[in-house]
């Protein structure tokens, strides 16, 4: 088996669901780059729930510039684990590597330490980041933690350092995707026997808030102005939430809530559609929450970052796709794609995969893209 495969393999082994702490899965990382003669700035913070959750910022090398590795050490749950063996138990199969976060992205992240630990002895002018972040799965909270507070990260921002996003691809050179804008509703009632008419039912309150949300999410399947037909799909995907807590039929539902989550697109203007629903939950004296604010990646295909990648990627044309990364918080960064092993596709199934040839020709390319940006 190769450094590459095994190192995946011990990444898969570590349960980092995005709710709980990622503290473990960080120090054996930690540990990797210390091999490979990083120094390594350490984040830590504690989520909303009270877990522990790490970023790691390291750094070979001196100067400024050279370029940056992103990925993260969180992943979905697998309760429903349908693959061969269990989700944290890594499995290799037919020329494919089973196991939560083999796509996304514990396989992209071995192919980085591999890159990493291959250029070990590079004479480089320029320096070498990684950086691995929490909380991606679930709202970039660990991308948004480097921002506010990683003296590496102000580094890359001051020089404009090279940034890949090691996200599955399929090796392809992605230069834009949709953002992620999030918030939650909250009407509140009064829980009582439905037969009296002392409770306060709070689904009553919501129904206008969720007419007004299946309009916006009416217009934004029709609006052209709302679509950027450079995605697939070109629209919003406004998606809408709601629940009351599985009350009893017999009890007034004393709390209801609906959750909205949608992809802006680069060009779309949705703030509107924002204040819009501010303001119809206002008017039912609802509470309205903001949850979540991230900015589409649109790096233009004449960057450096662009250009040389597809070079040595062996790739024609950049493309664009409908999902989003920890690119949404680091926006300052000016030369950043994301270029990576796995399907998509594969990543978040009930038996998640990555392809051996793909995983080995990353750590390939990743190499090459050290030896060209660093020396």
């Amino acid at each position: 088996m190769s450094s590459t495969i095994d190192a995946a393999g011990q990444l898969i082994a570590f349960d980092s669901t995005s709710r709980c702490s990622n503290a473990a899965v960080s120090d054996w990382v930690a540990d990797r780059l210390d091999e490979r003669r990083f120094d390594v700035e350490r984040i830590e913070y504690d989520d909303a729930a009270g877990v522990r959750k790490v970023c790691l910022i390291a750094k070979r090398g001196s100067g400024t510039g050279g370029m940056a590795f992103f990925a993260h050490t969180d992943c979905v749950p697998a309760e429903e684990w349908t693959g061969p063996g269990g989700a944290w138990e890594p499995v290799v199969v037919d020329g494919r590597l089973y196991g939560r976060g083999a796509c996304d992205m514990k396989g992209p992240l071995a192919a980085v330490l591999e890159g990493a630990r291959r250029t070990v002895d590079l004479a480089v002018t320029q320096p070498l980041y990684i950086v691995c972040t929490a909380d991606e799965e679930i709202g970039y909270g660990g991308a948004a933690a480097v921002v506010e507070r990683s003296a590496g990260y102000r580094e890359m921002v001051a020089a404009q350092t090279l940034g890949v996003i090691a996200e599955p691809t399929r090796l392809e050179v992605v230069c834009a995707h949709k953002g992620g804008v999030g918030f939650r509703v909250t009407s509140h009632g009064r829980a009582a026997h439905s037969s009296t008419q002392l409770g306060i039912n709070a689904n009553l309150a919501m129904i206008p808030f969720l007419a007004e949300m299946r309009a916006i999410y009416d217009e934004t399947m029709t609006r052209p102005e709302l679509q950027n037909e450079s995605f697939d799909p070109p629209v919003l995907s406004w998606n809408i939430n709601v629940s009351d807590g599985g009350t009893a039929v017999n009890i007034t539902a004393p709390r209801s809530v609906c959750t909205v989550f949608f992809r802006p697109m680069p060009g779309v203007d949705h703030e509107p559609l924002v204040e819009r629903a501010r303001a119809a939950a206002e008017r039912q004296g609802l509470d309205f929450e903001p949850l979540l604010r991230g900015t589409p990646l649109n790096t233009d295909p004449s960057r450096r970052v662009v250009r040389e990648l597809l070079e040595v990627a062996g790739r024609e044309h950049p493309r664009r796709v409908a999902y989003a990364t920890d690119a949404c918080m680091f926006t300052e960064l000016e030369e950043l794609v994301v270029f990576g092993p796995g399907d998509v596709a594969q990543a978040h199934t009930t038996d998640e995969w990555i392809d051996l040839t793909q995983l080995e020709r990353a750590a390939d390319l990743y190499t090459a893209l050290i030896e060209r940006w660093c020396r």
